[in-house]
């Protein structure tokens, strides 16, 4: 099996971090995003990578290279325009002849047995399984796409950005396609909307083709990184899942009077006065010059980025 992730957009609402970070390679505890989606699928045996690239794609390959320093190997695929998912996914058919395990890589994950997906697709000879989660949110399931089931348990209709959604089942951006996928994107349709090519509509089209898709509840917790603000729900997320107060790199300069709690300090990064940092995510190379204390704020060389209205101290 060969995993892929998706890597090309240009995540134009989060700027000011668009104009420099590809959203995939946005630091979660001093880690690019991607490297976690990297570690993820190697846990379950797979080792060969590819990573579709397109905006500041550069950015992409120099933060992780060939791969071998995380266990993988790493091809990468230019998408030159930029079309939609499923746009992105066809680019991939001349490397891929064996299933394929798909992720979208401005997304968070923390999953339960991943391998339950290849098992499903086995059990069932599936062209195509989606990691679903349970979601209580409705205003979530708004932003992703819903599944409907027949009573026999496979899906009938996949719905994108639903205005009135029916289920609480919510597909997440991870995905399992047999090859047969790439028949079916060569029919996706252009959406009148929003000019892309839909990945829902490539997977409706196998339902509608009569090939069995099937779901997998494998998303425990998933965050979709789309406002800046969300970059710094994930790192507090990820130190309360680690069991941190803050994560400091190793070559970061804290002043010794400094307090810290829930932050993470990024490589090369100094606070130079004896102030409270709390709640907050401070880039890579960032100086810290302000003698007020911070609390719920995003640091980076260029940008202040102030959170206290939209994140609780909580975090999450």
């Amino acid at each position: 099996m060969i995993a892929a992730i998706l890597a090309a957009g240009k995540g134009t609402r989060m700027r000011p971090f668009s104009t420099r970070y590809p959203k995939p390679t946005l630091p979660v505890c001093n880690k690019p995003l991607l490297q976690y989606q990297i570690e993820m699928v190697r846990e379950i045996g797979i080792t060969e990578v590819l990573i579709v690239i397109g905006h500041l794609g550069y950015e992409v390959a120099s933060a992780l290279g060939d791969g071998r320093s995380l266990g993988v190997r790493i091809r990468y695929i230019e998408q030159a325009e930029l079309l939609g998912i499923a746009n992105a996914v066809g680019q991939l058919e001349p490397y891929v002849s064996s299933p394929l395990l798909l992720l979208l890589g401005d997304i968070f994950f923390v999953t339960d047995d991943l391998v339950s997906m290849t098992d499903t697709m086995a059990a069932h000879q599936a062209a195509a399984v989606l990691a679903v989660k349970r979601e209580p949110d409705p205003e979530a399931i708004r932003r992703n796409f819903t599944v409907l089931l027949g009573d026999d348990g496979r899906v009938r209709r996949v719905i994108e950005k639903p205005r009135h959604a029916t289920t609480n089942i919510k597909g997440c951006g991870l995905y399992l396609f047999d090859p047969t996928v790439f028949d079916a994107i060569r029919r996706t349709p252009r959406t009148a909307m929003r000019n892309e090519y839909e990945i829902t509509d490539t997977i409706q089209i196998l339902i509608d083709d009569g090939h069995p898709v099937y779901t997998s509840d494998v998303i425990s917790w998933d965050l979709n990184i789309t406002y800046p603000e969300d970059v710094l729900r994930c790192n507090l997320f990820q130190l309360e899942r680690l069991g941190k107060d803050s994560v400091v790199a190793e070559t970061a300069r804290v002043h010794p009077g400094a307090s810290l709690r829930n932050t993470v300090i990024g490589e090369g990064a100094s606070i130079d006065h004896p102030i409270s940092v709390t709640n907050s995510l401070i880039f890579p190379e960032t100086r810290v010059t302000s003698t007020s204390d911070v609390d719920r704020f995003i640091l980076t060389a260029d940008h202040q980025i102030d959170c206290r209205r939209l994140i609780q101290a909580s975090g999450v």
